[in-house]
């Protein structure tokens, strides 16, 4: 009995050093927060996005993803394209990664979207976290509490990068660091080109428009409630936003060999788009344009804006995974959006990037949107330019976030 005790602790004490050796050369372990909804493709786009970036810059991960909401076949659009990167649902599965990973990254989204949850891991685990890509919508103390003891933040635009030092956010590492869905590369060919064969929209030859709301309708798209106050504003804006797309519309049917497609990036923009785009078109120019009637994913979306000549509207990120792709991309913004708009001065890009409350900057959109038709190879040069800094700010990114896993198993 004395040999046999003596040889167990001899065994456990030898173990020690070999179970720490295989920590530290074990793949670092990332748990990436994510994934917050799947009614509007830039939401869905905000995962692939940064889980692509991950795999090209941090090869040897082991990465996990703790998602919100992966219905609808966004799931299978994920675990297609990513078929390493287990998804963590439920309380078991979520322990279990909770036990297992050296860091959690929030990835990108409106504002510190799991704020909770990041709260729920840096009190369980003690272990580090940081933020990639978020725009700061307002300053609540408990979140620049988070911010402050995250290990790095990456805000997707300078205007909220700025709000959280003005705020006294201490956090050692905060810096410009654009939306991950900039680096987006799914793709579905297949159902992209039997649409444009379907519609006869020619590679290159069309011009892609997405109307939108002030204020997204989520009670018509989701279970929430009618918000009557939203609801008017929608209503007295409308036709004042979506009259110079219109212009835009058949100034290029009319001056040029482009189409356009009207399409959404949420469910409820269909609606919009026929309701104030496609219906009020005079007759000459209907015959040019196409409406699509039905919701799609972003690998399909994707797939179909690299075939275009450029995109232009009022949402961000289809113009955000445009410009990741090389296609050239306008924005239109409004008060009632957060700063994320400004990322288009970021990456330098602010001539593309219109106030529709200012009426010096509506009158430029039309001569804006009729120059990507008018001299595509400019435009794509522009888009390329704004391309190569995202993605030199997005190797940043990684490199940061590789810098601090690898701390955590020293």
């Amino acid at each position: 009995m004395q040999r046999r005790t003596f040889l167990q602790t001899l065994a456990a004490t030898l173990a020690g050093p070999a179970v720490a050796f295989a920590a530290q050369n074990r793949p670092q372990r990332i748990l990436l927060r994510s994934s917050w909804q799947t009614v509007n493709i830039g939401d869905i786009g905000h995962t692939p996005g940064v889980l692509a970036l991950l795999e090209r810059h941090l090869p040897g991960a082991e990465v996990r993803l703790w998602p919100s909401d992966v219905r609808n076949g966004v799931a299978e659009l994920l675990q297609t394209r990513f078929p390493k990167v287990p998804l963590m649902q439920g309380q078991g599965a979520i322990k279990t990664a909770f036990q297992e990973s050296d860091f959690l990254l929030h990835g990108s989204g409106p504002s510190l979207v799991a704020a909770k949850d990041v709260q729920r891991w840096s009190a369980e685990t003690g272990k580090p976290y940081g933020v990639f890509g978020i725009t700061l919508p307002s300053a609540e103390e408990s979140v620049l509490k988070l911010l402050s003891d995250a290990r790095f933040v990456f805000f997707r635009d300078s205007v909220s990068l700025q709000l959280a030092k003005d705020k006294g956010c201490t956090c050692p590492v905060m810096e410009f660091g654009p939306d991950g869905a900039f680096a987006v590369d799914l793709r579905n060919d297949a159902a992209a080109e039997k649409f444009l064969a379907a519609h006869r929209l020619e590679v290159g030859k069309f011009l892609c428009c997405i109307p939108r709301l002030r204020y997204t309708p989520y009670w018509k798209i989701k279970d929430r409630p009618f918000d009557a106050v939203k609801h008017a504003r929608n209503e007295a804006m409308k036709e004042h936003d979506h009259a110079p797309l219109r212009e835009a519309i058949i100034a290029v049917t009319r001056q040029t060999d482009c189409k356009v497609l009207l399409c959404p990036e949420d469910q409820s923009q269909m609606a919009v788009g026929k309701e104030l785009l496609f219906d009020p078109l005079p007759d000459d120019v209907k015959g040019r344009v196409v409406w699509r009637e039905n919701y799609w994913l972003t690998d399909e979306a994707v797939s179909t804006y690299v075939r275009s000549a450029g995109l232009f509207g009022l949402e961000m990120h289809s113009p955000i995974m445009c410009i990741g792709n090389g296609v050239p991309a306008l924005v239109g913004r409004f008060a009632e959006q957060t700063s994320k708009g400004f990322m288009w001065r970021d990456i330098g890009l602010e001539d593309w990037l219109f106030d529709m409350d200012q009426p010096a900057d509506v009158a430029r959109i039309v001569p804006a949107v009729l120059s990507l038709a008018q001299d595509p190879a400019a435009a794509k040069a522009k888009a390329a330019e704004a391309r190569e800094r995202v993605r030199a700010r997005q190797e940043a990114m990684a490199g940061e976030l590789s810098r601090q896993v690898a701390m955590v198993q020293s």
